[in-house]
């Protein structure tokens, strides 16, 4: 039995291997040596300069920023579908995550037409005589960008951890005399965290690497880290700082990944 898991997982250790470690071990080499092969930290420490602080700070906040709306949007859009009966519910998680379906870069671009000067919306708005809507080529217009991206990535745990909760735990509260926010805040809130958690993770860390958002809704304007990781390797061509800046940010991935996994021990907001 065990000859024949090993010979099923093959071809994922076969691409894992592949697309994963090998290019992982690429990345740590070009980090840490220079374009002679020398050990060196400074492609590292490059990131200490005052325009890559500058794009990792910025970087820091939009995604934190991001993170915190679709925690609040998501959170009472989990607990409506956690309250329907299965039929209903299923076919609105469907609907949700239909667009999920369509290409992430499709998906950016539809936001560009829409928000553009020329767009859609200024469109609408122009013809009900209403001032026009100037966020394209802005923190704001990436920021949406990110919610709608990867909002259903904190619906989904979310979702997972309410359905979880036995409904007779809150049925014994609201017995016991709890009002509705003392069981949310005493009961559901606490049982749902591992889902909070997991959500966080999930949106947090694509938030803080994305590159393509920014060049589309940001117009090129706005550098991100990822922009500046994505320019050293495409157009500077310099894959050791592009390496050694990609390496810090495995630093907040792992700590992300290491807080999931402390709060999240049983893995119960995991899908």
């Amino acid at each position: 039995m065990n000859k024949k898991k090993l010979w099923l997982s093959g071809p994922y250790l076969f691409w894992a291997v592949c697309f994963i470690i090998i290019p992982l071990c690429m990345v740590i080499y070009y980090g840490i040596t220079d374009k002679t092969g020398a050990f060196t930290l400074e492609n590292v420490l490059s990131v200490s300069t005052p325009e890559h602080m500058k794009a990792l700070g910025l970087s820091l906040l939009l995604s934190l920023i991001s993170t915190i709306l679709c925690l609040i949007f998501a959170y009472p859009l989990a607990s409506i579908l956690a309250g329907m009966n299965k039929n209903q519910h299923s076919f609105i998680v469907l609907i949700f995550i239909l667009p999920m379906w369509m290409n992430f870069l499709l998906r950016t671009l539809a936001w560009q037409t829409l928000l553009e000067k020329t767009g859609v919306i200024n469109n609408i708005l122009t013809f009900f005589h209403l001032p026009s809507l100037e966020i394209i080529n802005t923190p704001y217009a990436i920021v949406l960008g990110m919610v709608y991206n990867f909002l259903p990535f904190m619906v989904l745990p979310i979702y997972n951890a309410l359905c979880k909760i036995d409904k007779n735990v809150i049925n014994a509260a609201r017995d016991l005399g709890a009002n509705g926010i003392q069981t949310f805040f005493r009961i559901i809130l606490p049982l749902s965290l591992p889902g909070v958690i997991s959500g966080i993770s999930m949106v947090f860390i694509p938030a803080l690497t994305t590159f393509v958002i920014s060049n589309i809704l940001g117009g090129g304007k706005i550098l991100l880290i990822g922009n500046v990781i994505e320019q050293e390797f495409t157009q500077a061509s310099n894959w050791h700082v592009g390496s050694g800046l990609s390496l810090v940010l495995m630093v907040f991935i792992l700590i992300s990944m290491v807080v999931s996994a402390i709060l999240d021990k049983d893995g119960e907001g995991s899908l």
